[in-house]
C-alpha cells in the first residue's frame, strides 16, 4: 500500500486515487452489542493500527465487507430474519448505551466504528466494499433463497438512498457496494458463494430490484415470501401477484422467459399467456412473424412480453410462477419485433 502510494505522489495522483484495503467483521474480536466492537487484539498493533494510520496520513477510506447473512446463518435461533433484512421488527436494544438498532447491518457497522473509536480513530472514513446475500445455498445454508436475497438488497438500497447514518454516525453518509453483479458459477466452496449475483453469467437478471431513486419510487415490491432456504415466491400460474396494490414499472421494458426454468413448467406459463391470459400469441404460430426461431423459450418470451405490455407493465405482471423476469435490454430473437405497447 505504501510502495503504490509513493508511485501515486510521484506522478501527481494521490489526490484522485486512494489507496485502501478491505477487512472483514472477523476482524473484530467482539462485535455484540456494537458499542462493545473491538479489533482482535493480536491484530491491532501488527495490522490494523499502522493500517489506519496509513489511510488517516492519506486521506483515504477504511474498507469493510459486511455479510448480515453470515451472522443469521450462525445464529438463525437467536437472530431474527426481519432483523437480517431490514424488514419491521421490534429491534434490538444495545446493552451498553441503549441504542435500538432495526437492522443486522447498522449494528455491525456500528460495532466497526465502536472498534475504531476504541483505538482513537473516531473521525476514520469508512466504505462498505462488499455486502450481499445469496440467491441459494446448501441445505445447511439458512437462509439462502432468491427471496432473501432480493428482499435483503432491495432494502438496503433503500436503506441507503433515502435514510441517513447509522446510530453512532448519524451525519456521515453510507457508502456501499453490493456483492455481487454477477453468479460466479466456478467459484469453489459452498452453493451460496456461487449465487450473490445480481445477474447470472449469460446476463439474465437473478431477481429486479431498484438501483436508483426512481426506481425506488415506483418500482420496488419486496418478495411475498422470505423464507429460509429452498423457499420461493407463491406458486401462481398467471402473470400477476398480489401485492397490496400495483405500480407500473417505469422506463421501456420487456417481459422473457427465464431458460433456466423447467420445460414443462414454462410451456405451461407460455399455454396460459395464449389462453386466458390473453396475450396476442398470432405472430407465434406457423404463419406469424415471430414464429422462427421456433423454440420453447422464444415464443415463451413473446407471449409473456404481449402479456405485460397489455397489463400496461404494472409490477408483477411479468412473474408467471417463476418463469419470467423483466429486462432492460431488447430481446434478440432473430428479426422478431416486440410489442413495448398496446
Amino acid at each position: 500500500m505504501k510502495a503504490i502510494q509513493t508511485s501515486l505522489v510521484k506522478f501527481k495522483l494521490d489526490s484522485n486515487i486512494k489507496v485502501s484495503s478491505p477487512i472483514a467483521m472477523t476482524c473484530l474480536g467482539n462485535s455484540y452489542p456494537s458499542s462493545a466492537g473491538s479489533f482482535k487484539q493480536e491484530l491491532v498493533d501488527v495490522a490494523i493500527k499502522p493500517m489506519l494510520d496509513f489511510l488517516k496520513q492519506t486521506g483515504s477510506y477504511l474498507m469493510v465487507n459486511i455479510y448480515p447473512f453470515f451472522a443469521y446463518e450462525g445464529n438463525s435461533n437467536q437472530i431474527s430474519l426481519d432483523y437480517a433484512l431490514f424488514k419491521q421488527n421490534p429491534g434490538v436494544v444495545d446493552s451498553g448505551n441503549g441504542v435500538k438498532y432495526n437492522s443486522l447491518f447498522d449494528a455491525q457497522l456500528d460495532a466497526v466504528f465502536a472498534s475504531l473509536s476504541a483505538l482513537k480513530f473516531d473521525d476514520m472514513k469508512v466504505v462498505v466494499t462488499e455486502t450481499g446475500w445469496p440467491s441459494a445455498g446448501d441445505v445447511a445454508e439458512t437462509g439462502a433463497s432468491q427471496a432473501n436475497a432480493a428482499t435483503y438488497n432491495g432494502n438496503l438500497v433503500r436503506r441507503v438512498m433515502t435514510g441517513n447514518g447509522t446510530p453512532l454516525r448519524p451525519k456521515d453518509p453510507l457508502n456501499v457496494y453490493i456483492f455481487a453483479l454477477f453468479n460466479e458459477n466456478q467459484k469453489p466452496g459452498p452453493t451460496s458463494e456461487r449465487n450473490y449475483g445480481l445477474f447470472y453469467p449469460n446476463m439474465q437478471r437473478v431477481y429486479n430490484i431498484p438501483l436508483s431513486k426512481q426506481g425506488l419510487d415506483g418500482n420496488f415490491i419486496p418478495p411475498m415470501n422470505s423464507g429460509k432456504s429452498g423457499s420461493r415466491p407463491p406458486s401462481t400460474i398467471n402473470g400477476s401477484r398480489s401485492s397490496g396494490g400495483m405500480t407500473k414499472i417505469l422506463g421501456q421494458t420487456w417481459c422473457l422467459s427465464n431458460h433456466n426454468t423447467d420445460r414443462q413448467k414454462l410451456q405451461e406459463a407460455l399455454d396460459y399467456a395464449c389462453g386466458e391470459g390473453g396475450a396476442d400469441c398470432g405472430p407465434i404460430q406457423s404463419n406469424g412473424a415471430c414464429f422462427n426461431p421456433d423454440s420453447l423459450e422464444a415464443h415463451a418470451s413473446y407471449a409473456f412480453n404481449s402479456y405485460y405490455q397489455k397489463k400496461a407493465r404494472v409490477s408483477g405482471s411479468c412473474y408467471f410462477d417463476g418463469a419470467a423476469y423483466v429486462s432492460m435490454q431488447p430481446p434478440l430473437f432473430g428479426n422478431c419485433q416486440y410489442p413495448t405497447g398496446y
